[in-house]
């Protein structure tokens, strides 16, 4: 039996010589600090000692004694709501009456007078095992309820530092934009940003972690600190990705990556210059109806391997053209038949949207994933981000 080193047990009985048979029985136990015993001559003494300790395991109990008797003690017992606290009564042999009712008002053995010593150790022994399981269930509980504390934090935390305040920039009229994030119920390395380079320029990016919970979480927002930090440095797309890069190289103790889309709209005439570490391609969104994946070469991940080199790609939006930007909780978002919702489903609702504002396009793509995972468990975050050009 795996066991505290120390257990207190309060023996309750009016017999004089009984304290000293205890302490005769089990004075190795105590002599080694296995074992303390707390004494009291009925429950009146036995409910002062439990006030007096409050790390009492055990309660070894007679039924007959004066002024409170032990299944009186056993409806005190109950009120003290102390579920690991197990009691073993003792009565007279052919007392089954009273033995009844003191199992039936919770006590968890019993033994008989005259005591059989070899036989109450093998009692106390197995009462022990109960409250050590007990212990150790309440241990693992409060532990999952840190762990759920601290991962819901994480996901406050997460979700405050991305901004959700739209319209973004209401004194800009030459775009329209909306993002938005439907975390999974554990935490995630999702992220997407938005800013102001300078008075023409629009940097936009999206992101995902690898791995969930609380290092997911906490490299998220190291990465979207130091990408930001980059690109407000005017650099472009490419070489912010390289120079984020090589930062989380220097920084990664955990050998964890992000996979991110960084592009930079020209406000004035709808150049969209961008690079790609990795991650889903966006989509943009023509006049025509036309759904153009934004290609880009497959290159690696941020955070892999320093001195990485990124590609720059160029393409141009025509007033009243959007982009759409997600991450693989869209598209990797999984029915309870284990079916994905698919690029090609992705293509077919924008094909349907296209002139849709980007708040529109992306609640209904979201609407469109839930209805298709209906009451499937989300296992990612769900984020995506929209552009809507709208010419100078």
């Amino acid at each position: 039996m795996e066991s505290d080193p120390f257990i207190r047990i309060l023996a309750v009985d009016d017999e004089p010589d009984m304290e000293e048979l205890i302490r005769q029985q089990f004075r190795r136990k105590i002599r080694k600090q296995e074992m303390e015993f707390v004494f009291a001559q009925n429950g009146v003494e036995a409910l002062l000692r439990l006030s007096e300790y409050e790390d009492i395991d055990l309660i070894l109990s007679d039924i007959n004694m004066p002024e409170m008797d032990g299944l009186t003690l056993l409806n005190e017992l109950s009120e003290l709501k102390r579920p690991s606290l197990k009691t073993i009564m003792v009565s007279a042999y052919g007392d089954m009456d009273n033995i009844r009712t003191a199992m039936n008002r919770g006590a968890f053995d019993f033994v008989m007078k005259p005591i059989n010593f070899e036989d109450l150790e093998i009692t106390i022994n197995k009462t022990l095992e109960q409250i050590v399981q007990i212990r150790n269930a309440r241990k693992e509980h409060d532990q999952l309820a840190s762990i759920q504390y601290d991962l819901n934090v994480a996901r406050e935390i997460q979700t405050a530092i991305l901004p959700k305040d739209f319209p973004a920039f209401p004194d800009k009229s030459e775009f329209d934009l909306y993002a938005a994030m439907n975390a999974a119920k554990s935490v995630g390395g999702d992220f997407y940003d938005f800013f102001m380079i300078d008075d023409d320029k629009l940097g936009l990016a999206i992101a995902d972690v690898s791995g969930k919970g609380i290092p997911a979480a906490l490299f998220m927002a190291v990465s979207r600190t130091m990408l930001k930090a980059n690109a407000l440095g005017d650099l472009t797309p490419n070489e912010c990705l390289q120079r984020t890069n090589d930062n989380l190289c220097l920084e990664n103790v955990n050998t964890m990556f992000v996979t991110v889309f960084y592009a930079i709209l020209n406000i004035r005439t709808g150049e969209l210059s961008f690079a790609n570490a990795g991650h889903n391609a966006p989509y943009i969104l023509r006049n025509s109806g036309e759904v153009q994946q934004m290609k880009s070469k497959g290159e690696l991940v941020l955070g892999a391997m320093e001195g990485t080199n990124y590609s720059l790609s160029v393409e141009t939006l025509n007033p009243g053209e959007s982009f759409y930007l997600y991450t693989d909780g869209v598209s990797e978002a999984m029915n309870r038949d284990f079916d994905l919702y698919g690029e090609d489903r992705l293509e077919k609702l924008l094909k349907t949207s296209y002139a849709d504002p980007p708040r529109d396009l992306i609640m209904k793509v979201v609407k469109d994933v839930n209805d298709f995972v209906d009451d499937a468990e989300q296992s990612d975050d769900i984020t995506a981000l929209a552009v809507k050009y709208l010419g100078a």
